[in-house]
Formats: structure tokens, sequence, C-alpha cells
């Protein structure tokens, strides 16, 4: 398990089928998973949740875009210091580094390799600790 028993991680995908497949990742392997399907959702989470101890969120979502979601974590109290990783199709290098500089801790491109982004999710908690 590597010390993930019970640390919670809210994913941000509209993609059905990638959530299914992210959720049973996270979960085999003792995370704890919330998920909010489109950006209003997100939103709603970051006023009525406890911070997580990371957010793993897709860039093109309904309604409010990653972009503006990592912003909106980053200002919102308790939220500042929650590790994000970026999953997304947005590979262009303009992307990654926008989502960077915006406050992201890590970006991964779809398609992903399930095992990299376990130690990826793994190495950012392991640095809040």
């Amino acid at each position: 398990m590597n010390g993930s028993a019970g640390q919670r991680i809210l994913m941000v995908e509209d993609e059905e089928d990638i959530a299914f497949l992210i959720r049973f990742l996270l979960e085999r392997h003792g995370f704890i998973v919330e998920h909010a399907a489109d950006g209003r959702q997100a939103l709603e989470r970051l006023t009525s949740i406890e911070p997580p101890d990371l957010a793993l969120m897709d860039i093109m979502l309904p309604y409010h875009d990653g972009l503006e979601l990592i912003g909106r974590l980053r200002a919102q109290a308790g939220w500042e210091a929650v590790p994000v990783l970026m999953l997304t199709a947005k590979a262009r290098e303009a992307d990654v580094v926008r989502a960077l500089e915006l406050g992201a801790d890590d970006y991964v491109t779809k398609p992903f390799q399930p095992e990299e982004l376990l130690a990826r999710i793994r190495r950012l908690l392991r640095g809040r600790r």
C-alpha cells in the first residue's frame, strides 16, 4: 500500500470511462476518492469538503476549466498547500507551462501509464509530510 491508506484525493474528471479507471486504480491502492465530474462540481467541493491530500484535475472540463480551478483552489483558505496534479490530453508546451505557472505541482498527459501516475501521486504526497 506504500502508506496511501486513507489518503483522500479529489479527482476532477469529466470523461466517465477515465474517471472509472482512475477511481479503480486509486481505491485498489488504498486511496479514498472524491469525484467531481465538471468544473462546477469541483468549485462546490472547494467550499464543502475538507481539503484533500491531493487534487487530480483535467484541464478541459465543462463550466470551469482546470486552469481556472487551479487559481480558485490556491485562493481557497486551507487549500493553498494541496498538491495539484494535472492529468489532461492537452500536451502542448504552452499548456503545461501555464498550468505549472498557475500553481500545478505536476502534469501528466493522456493517455497515461497507471504505474507512472501512481508514482507521481506518491511523490507529491511524500512532499506534503
